[in-house]
């Protein structure tokens, strides 16, 4: 396990004046003295605190959990970065279970809240939605980390900074996962509890707004690292599209009575099947570019 002296333990904050204080407190008694709070200008007593524990506090410059977490990234100057929320649901216990894989050669590991997530810890539409999307990144992006949207991770600055973060909200641990495979990280995944949120501690995420926020990102991000799935889902869609307007159009013509022409309706069916076909041809070229590009990178780091 890296020596705690190299490692960075990180910690985005907003309004978490009730738990910060114990968080802090347990990773300084497990000998990590190097901890750093990036706050998002919470209106409660978060910095005070954390600054009353020796950590180091640096207000961040703009909003959300994504882009507190690009600052910290570029504060911290260890070689080994742990990274969690302040809201008291992840163990300081579980710092040796996620920092462990690093001497083992992987550079980025996943804490796996499902392996022991505690009664109350999650309601059932957060289970659920964490479901589908963890679902949905296995097929666009060909892995399976289990929990990608863990907010327990620790890597190491050598991954981080080939990392291209762009998300301000909660898609960044979506963002990190997508890095991890676009880069071929050695990457896995540990099991860590996930404990209940404290009942003075109030939630910034909203399942249905910051949920949709992640599906997008995860969406989106296939652009450049599954640009099949990319444009090949918008393809198949509009191939679909023009096949129903197609085929309720031939049978106004052949099978109703009396026979009706729908010229308009045809045009749109024909251009639709059309720009279907286009974008799953695109798509398949843009793959192949894909992957020329990940072989050309791999040989260069080969050879580094």
């Amino acid at each position: 396990m890296p020596d705690s002296e190299d490692v960075c333990v990180l910690i985005p904050t907003l309004n978490e004046a009730e738990t910060i204080g114990e968080v802090i407190g347990g990773f300084q008694e497990r000998g990590f003295s190097n901890v750093l709070v990036v706050d998002g200008s919470s209106n409660d007593k978060t910095q005070e605190i954390a600054r009353s524990h020796d950590a180091r506090v640096i207000e961040q410059s703009g909003v959300g959990k994504g882009q507190a977490v690009r600052e910290g990234i570029e504060s911290a100057e260890s070689e080994y970065i742990l990274m969690l929320d302040g809201d008291g649901t992840y163990k300081p216990e579980d710092a040796d279970v996620m920092l462990e894989p690093l001497d083992d050669g992987y550079e980025h590991v996943i804490g796996n809240r499902f392996a022991n997530l505690e009664n109350g810890s999650m309601t059932r539409l957060n289970r659920f939605g964490n479901r589908i999307i963890n679902r949905a990144f296995s097929i666009i992006h060909g892995q399976d980390f289990r929990d990608i949207l863990s907010g327990y991770h620790a890597f190491s600055r050598k991954s981080a900074e080939r990392a291209y973060l762009t998300s301000d909200g909660f898609g960044v641990e979506t963002e990190l996962a997508v890095e991890c495979v676009k880069h071929s990280v050695p990457t896995t995944v540990v099991p860590i509890t996930y404990e209940e949120r404290p009942d003075e501690s109030e939630t910034n995420l909203h399942p249905i707004w910051d949920g949709g926020d992640i599906i997008m990102t995860l969406y989106q991000l296939a652009k450049t690292n599954n640009p099949l799935f990319y444009f090949g889902s918008v393809g198949f869609f509009s191939i679909f599209v023009g096949l129903l307007v197609g085929s309720y159009v031939g049978f106004e013509w052949f099978l109703a009575t009396p026979r009706e022409s729908h010229e308009v309706l045809a045009v749109v069916a024909g251009v639709s099947i059309i720009f279907g076909v286009q974008l799953l041809m695109f798509g398949v070229l843009s793959d192949m570019i894909v992957t020329l590009h990940r072989e050309q990178m791999r040989r260069i780091d080969e050879r580094r």
